[in-house]
């Protein structure tokens, strides 16, 4: 008789979808009370949405640059703006991410990190690339959560 071998199986720690939302709407209320208008998404660490949210009169179109930052930065394991920094110093890698779908690094995407591991990313466009860092920082700490 074959002994059969031991499947191999993994857990992936993640956010919640509360605390999706939670971080969702925390990003929206420090937009309003900087006067900004931006749209948020948050995903698990595979890049898949877990909530959005677009303000008032924000176009369709930041609605899915917030969702690119969002999936660069949880699968990527870094932010957006590092991949950035990275790009200008590499001609490279700026073609090779150039002809990615979905790799956007604009800044205002975040990993989100805890226990030592990546449970998600948050990403924020709309307002300029450091003020969209500000409103995904500014969520993380409400929740209690760390970049990376």
């Amino acid at each position: 008789m074959q002994r059969a071998e031991a499947a191999v199986i993994t857990q992936v720690p993640m956010l919640t979808a509360g605390t999706a939302l939670r971080l969702v709407q925390a990003a929206i209320a420090h937009a309003e009370a900087q006067g900004w208008k931006i749209a948020v998404a948050v995903v698990d660490p595979m890049g898949v949405a877990l909530a959005s949210c677009r303000m008032d009169a924000v176009t369709p179109p930041i609605a899915d640059y917030a969702l690119d930052k969002a999936y660069t930065a949880a699968t990527m394991r870094r932010s957006t703006a590092a991949y950035f920094e990275r790009m200008d110093a590499s001609p490279s890698l700026r073609l090779g991410l150039g002809n990615r779908d979905r790799l956007l690094v604009w800044g205002g995407g975040l990993a989100i990190w805890h226990g030592g591991v990546v449970v998600g990313g948050i990403g924020v466009s709309g307002a300029q690339d450091f003020e969209d860092v500000a409103c995904a920082e500014a969520a993380l700490a409400v929740v209690g959560l760390a970049s990376g």
